[in-house]
């Protein structure tokens, strides 16, 4: 890790449209990197915040923890102010194209690939549940994971609508995330951050539940 090395939340409104629905919501977006690159994780609504917010450092990645469309709104209009390639697991394909049905992800993510910038590495995880092609970001240097819709601080991402399955997501936690140091600040999709030791107790009463 370089000393500059940093994260940075970025909260875009707008909304979530799935099976008929749509809500209104909040999203992290969340930017890695040092004053001179970076990369974005989860590009949500506002493509011009997040363009501010980046300030001019140069752009390395769009990281897509799934491809709902409140975390994927304004990547391509990022990548094609930045030059930066969108990636996003093929499994989710089926999703981004109901956003962007004219436009295709640059590049695929998967499971155990290293992504670095600004001399902190992060390790691709695939968490399908929430999504088929859910993943999340591991970055041991900083004690963080990037856990998009899978993990929240309360429990696990939502699983009542098309794509997704309870049993899966609880398997995704249970066998790549709960195993992480417990100190690890897990940096969500929406809301507070947690960590895994604040998550790791509730598994079972997540499952009693029917979360």
């Amino acid at each position: 890790m370089t000393a500059g090395a940093r994260i940075e939340r970025l909260v875009t409104s707008g909304t979530f449209s799935l099976d008929g629905g749509t809500w209104d919501v909040d999203n992290n977006v969340w930017i890695v990197g040092d004053d001179d690159e970076a990369v974005v994780i989860d590009a949500a609504h506002d493509v011009d915040a997040v363009e501010r917010a980046l300030g001019g450092r140069a752009l390395r990645a769009i990281v897509c923890t799934h491809a709902h469309n409140d975390h994927i709104g304004a990547a391509p209009a990022l990548a094609d102010r930045t030059g930066a390639p969108v990636l996003l697991h093929p499994d989710d394909l089926p999703l981004w194209r109901q956003t962007h049905p004219d436009r295709k992800p640059d590049g695929e993510l998967a499971d155990g690939q290293r992504l670095t910038v600004a001399g902190t590495e992060l390790t691709v995880l695939h968490t399908p549940g929430h999504a088929p092609g859910a993943v999340c970001l591991y970055a041991p240097a900083l004690s963080a994971l990037f856990s998009g819709d899978t993990l929240f601080a309360g429990g696990p991402g939502a699983t009542g609508r098309s794509y997704s399955d309870f049993p899966t997501i609880i398997d995704s936690i249970s066998e790549r995330l709960l195993s992480l140091p417990h100190d690890t600040v897990v940096h969500t999709g929406h809301g507070d951050t947690t960590t895994v030791g604040a998550e790791a107790p509730h598994r079972q009463e997540w499952i009693d539940r029917g979360f």
